[in-house]
C-alpha cells in the first residue's frame, strides 16, 4: 500500500511579526532618508542627493 501525506508548512505568529516589524523598519528608515537629504537645508547634502537622485533615474523636480 502507497500512501502519500501532503504537509503544509505553519508559519509561526513570531515569525510573521518579526517579518512585519523588520518590513516596518525599513520602510521608515527609507522614507526618513529620502525626506531628510531630499529637503535638507545644508547646500552640500542637497546637491549630492540632489545628483544621486538624477543618476538613478529618480524624478524630483
Amino acid at each position: 500500500m502507497n500512501t502519500q501525506v501532503d504537509t503544509i508548512p505553519v508559519v509561526s505568529g513570531s515569525e510573521r511579526s518579526g517579518a512585519l516589524i523588520a518590513a516596518t523598519v525599513a520602510f521608515v528608515f527609507g522614507v526618513g532618508l529620502v525626506f531628510t537629504t531630499g529637503f535638507a537645508h545644508p547646500t552640500t547634502i542637497h546637491n549630492a542627493a540632489h545628483d544621486t537622485r538624477h543618476a538613478l533615474s529618480f524624478p524630483c523636480h
